[in-house]
């Protein structure tokens, strides 16, 4: 497989750049990231290309390899055809600094917002037990490498650069869903904050984040539907909302806000009806925050709801795996491993 191969790479800044043809030498079993490193070697040395590990797992050299979303590092050049041409460059959905370097402090922000783990105050450090099956889901959504991969595939950011603001990404739905279901986390609205203040709602499960994830994490199937459903189950179950509106359970959504931007309960919030600027910079209130505005159900060309947005005549709503599917799932129709699942 030696010989020379032709390469596309796109160089320039956030002023503006194109794409410029290189041929590299490609040797039998390398990685492209062995051929941009060549690359630099030989004809550009002022090439800009972020690395760490090379071994798949500090998720730093991600960029689009022929327009999908990959790591260089784990992309082996006899994927391609020795006639076809590799283009390489940067990922789209964040600012470009130079080169194949783009500025994805996007992500760090968005986890900085996330409320961390709150462990139960009733347990002192040391004496916190978990038994495996306990935290079996949740544990597949702990080799997350943040390469950003699914980040950067998902339309609602890739396409809208207005969604950021309310929008936090496939990558921190798998930290709420880790979070919901940590069997020791003592936060009680991981659902609602996830709803309210994440954007859980504008995804609409098209699975491209779980088709570049290189760790091979069921992002949409194990995380965030099961969080969806979840939401569903507390929001718009009428039963929920009627005895939560008897009982007073649950928060309102201003106090969500309130607890997500300060990290306080909501009994040590100042009082409601106090506007004193002291007691609202205490209760987080940001009044330059844009709500992103409610949106219609998308419609086809002949202005009629899709299948999901319809009601049929039983007692729930239609469901897209159809009639011959039977709930609960069995376990060997699951698809995250389970310690009974052989059973």
């Amino acid at each position: 497989m030696m010989g020379k191969r032709h390469f596309k790479v796109w160089r320039g800044d956030e002023d503006g750049g194109d794409l410029q043809d290189y041929q590299v030498e490609v040797n039998e079993g390398e990685v492209v990231l062995d051929i941009i490193h060549r690359l630099q070697a030989t004809e550009a040395p002022d090439l800009a290309c972020r690395w760490n590990c090379k071994a798949g797992k500090c998720g730093s050299c991600s960029m689009e390899i022929n327009g999908m979303p990959r790591l260089s590092c784990m992309t082996r050049m006899s994927t391609f055809e020795e006639s076809e041409t590799v283009t390489v460059t940067p990922l789209r959905t964040f600012p470009v600094i130079r080169d194949l370097v783009t500025d994805v402090s996007f992500n760090y922000e968005k986890a900085r917002e996330t409320p961390a783990f709150a462990p139960p105050t009733d347990l002192a450090p040391g004496e916190y037990r978990m038994t495996q099956v306990d935290v079996e889901r949740s544990q597949e959504f702990r080799k997350c490498i943040e390469c950003f991969l699914c980040q950067n595939t998902c339309h609602v950011v890739r396409d809208h650069e207005e969604n950021k603001q309310a929008f936090a990404g496939p990558r921190y739905f798998i930290r709420a869903a880790e979070l919901d279901m940590h069997p020791l986390d003592d936060r009680t609205d991981r659902k609602e904050y996830a709803q309210q203040s994440q954007g859980l709602g504008y995804c609409n499960i098209t699975k491209c984040c779980t088709e570049v994830c290189p760790e091979h994490i069921k992002i949409t199937d194990n995380a965030i539907i099961p969080m969806k459903e979840r939401v569903v189950d507390r929001r718009y179950d009428p039963l929920v909302w009627l005895g939560s509106k008897i009982f007073r359970r649950g928060q309102s959504h201003r106090e969500l806000d309130q607890v997500g931007a300060t990290g306080l309960p909501a009994s040590e919030l100042p009082a409601r009806g106090d506007h004193s600027p002291k007691a609202e910079a205490e209760r987080g209130v940001n009044w330059h925050r844009q709500v992103p505005r409610p949106q219609t159900a998308s419609v086809d060309q002949n202005g009629r709801l899709p299948l999901t947005e319809l009601t049929s005549e039983n007692a729930a709503a239609s469901s897209p795996f159809g009639d011959d599917v039977q709930f609960p799932l069995p376990s060997e129709s699951l698809n995250y491993h389970h310690p009974r699942q052989g059973d």
